[in-house]
């Protein structure tokens, strides 16, 4: 049976990131993708213009619908922006017994818009977090969930160790933010870290970064490999995306979702 993969997020008009990106990454790694929308985003490469939020009954049942007709065999969530979606889509995960959770924590979009309430940060550390396999959080939304400044390797170790505290199985952070010679993203499973280096690739075109790093490794998930696994093969892939990435628009650009097939002169 093919792989399948659920992903609970907002719509980006722009396709760069959200839903969109996420189905054209499940495409690419070979996983039938589904989704259950939580936000309609207006929204291109130099902002976001406008947010509509789904009703929290109406994120449920889509997640409800997929479940049982088809199967989930990994799921992650992305942008989630109010309390009552948290706590319904945390309440489906409970439901239907959702395995191989991968948890984005959504909170600021790449051109700096804020796509998390205030209010729904306390709701997504208590009622998501502990569902969650991994979580995926980049430098500022590290400090968000820490309270305090990220800046060295050392710092990535400590709020790693902190976001596991609050419930989290394992954690990946993002060191995107960090320009150097090599971006490192500190994996750690509450007993050990595990250090996953990369080029830094000096573009502007990173739109989509964090949605697409979090639906490959859901796409490894769904596939049977193991969590660390999954995550070095999602490695690769963003890598690879994003020193394809595709100069469109006139801000922050996407990354090429396609390159393992396509790459385009830029």
């Amino acid at each position: 049976m093919i792989p399948r993969a659920l992903t609970i997020a907002g719509s980006d008009s722009g396709g760069g990131a959200g839903i969109q990106a996420d189905l054209k990454t499940f495409t690419i790694l070979g996983v039938y993708g589904m989704s259950a929308i939580t936000s309609v985003t207006v929204q291109n490469t130099l902002g976001v213009y406008g947010v509509v939020d789904m009703p929290p009954e109406v994120v449920y049942n889509q997640i409800k619908v997929v479940v049982e007709d088809i199967g989930v065999d990994a799921c992650k969530t992305g942008m989630l922006s109010n309390e009552g979606i948290i706590r319904a889509v945390a309440k489906a995960i409970k439901d239907f017994d959702l395995k191989n959770y991968v948890l984005d924590p959504v909170m600021v979009a790449k051109s700096g818009d804020t796509l998390l309430e205030a209010t729904a940060k306390k709701a997504l550390i208590a009622e998501l977090i502990p569902l969650s396999l991994v979580i995926t959080p980049n430098i500022p939304e590290a400090q968000e969930l820490c309270g305090y400044e990220i800046k060295s390797l050392e710092d990535m170790e400590r709020a790693c160790k902190d976001i596991y505290a609050l419930g989290a199985s394992s954690v990946v952070l993002k060191g995107g933010h960090r320009e150097d010679k090599e971006v490192v993203d500190v994996f750690f499973d509450g007993k050990s870290f595990e250090y996953l280096v990369g080029k830094y690739v000096k573009t502007k075109n990173t739109h989509g970064t964090g949605c697409t790093f979090s639906s490959a490794i859901t796409s490894y998930l769904a596939k049977g490999f193991d969590l660390k696994e999954s995550v070095r093969k999602a490695k690769e892939y963003i890598q690879s995306a994003i020193e394809h990435s595709l100069p469109l628009g006139k801000g922050h650009g996407p990354l090429n979702h396609m390159h393992p097939f396509y790459t385009f002169k830029t």
